[in-house]
């Protein structure tokens, strides 16, 4: 067992309006990681228990979304934290081998925040470090954009601790954080171990073995096209996950929110103003 393993928590932050989604995150990471990867796994939930294969349920309790984290980190004893959410679901194995030696040289050499992603917003500066043919590039802040962001991350706690300001949801997080980021200028990482959503490369990598991938599956409490290519795996399943993809495909077609709710439809700024004149006249 890693000397390693004790320091590092993977944290996955879920929220409870999005239980629905916990089941398709257990089918994909169980199918694509490897749990002899020397790491802590915490599942993190706000009331609700969730029961998902390989992981510690840990709870929040209610609250905004900064104030949260803020919980679940402060009761965590590991160093650093890998970082996901329950909408990331794993399309392509992982290395363990990869995560080992990242783990080891994270904590060795002090790394802050590692940045796991490929996304075009990141502009990265070639390195001579490598780990399993990944470049370990550094990212250059003045010219990328989400240098705070909430995509699959290696972040040492306390400096993640220290970007959540009281208050702030993930959408202000990310955007004033980074604004904070930028002008703290830290030395931030940046290897291309996921593809997010499927994208290219960033950095000059050496063939990496075994690039591993994620598509985020939700947007606006909706699922968006990526769960598509989830359905079908899934219909391919047992039969539990043949009807959970039967499920997925009720949602996706009849957009419904994750806790099966219509969603509301927009009122135009006409049809408002008429019902609130018939209102005050009746």
């Amino acid at each position: 067992m890693s000397k390693y393993k004790n320091n590092v928590a993977l944290l996955v932050h879920a929220c409870d309006s999005y239980e629905f989604l916990y089941k398709g995150f257990d089918y994909t990471f169980s199918e694509n990681w490897d749990f002899e990867i020397p790491c802590n796994y915490y599942f993190a939930t706000e009331e609700k228990t969730a029961d998902v294969n390989g992981f510690a349920n840990i709870k929040s309790g209610k609250g905004e979304w900064a104030d949260r984290l803020v919980t679940l980190l402060s009761n965590i004893n590991e160093e650093y934290v890998l970082y996901f959410q329950e909408d990331m679901w794993l399309s392509k194995p992982v290395n363990s081998k990869f995560f080992t030696t990242l783990f080891e040289q994270a904590i060795e050499n002090d790394w802050q925040q590692v940045k796991l992603h490929s996304s075009n917003v990141y502009k990265t500066k070639e390195t001579t470090n490598f780990i399993e043919g990944f470049n370990i590039a550094e990212i250059d802040n003045e010219a990328s954009l989400f240098l705070m962001s909430h995509q699959i991350t290696l972040w040492k706690k306390d400096f993640l601790l220290a970007q959540l300001y009281k208050k702030e949801h993930p959408w202000r997080n990310e955007r004033k954080g980074t604004r904070r980021l930028k002008k703290l200028n830290p030395l931030i990482l940046h290897i291309d171990c996921f593809a997010e959503n499927g994208a290219e490369e960033n950095n000059k990598n050496k063939n990496p073995f075994e690039r591993s991938e994620y598509y985020a599956v939700s947007f606006n409490s909706t699922l968006n096209h990526n769960a598509i290519r989830f359905i079908e795996i899934l219909r391919s399943g047992s039969q539990p996950q043949k009807d959970y993809a039967a499920k997925l495909l009720n949602h996706y077609d009849n957009n419904l929110t994750h806790d099966g709710k219509e969603r509301p439809k927009k009122e135009d700024l006409f049809k408002k103003l008429k019902t609130y004149l018939w209102k005050k006249n009746s």
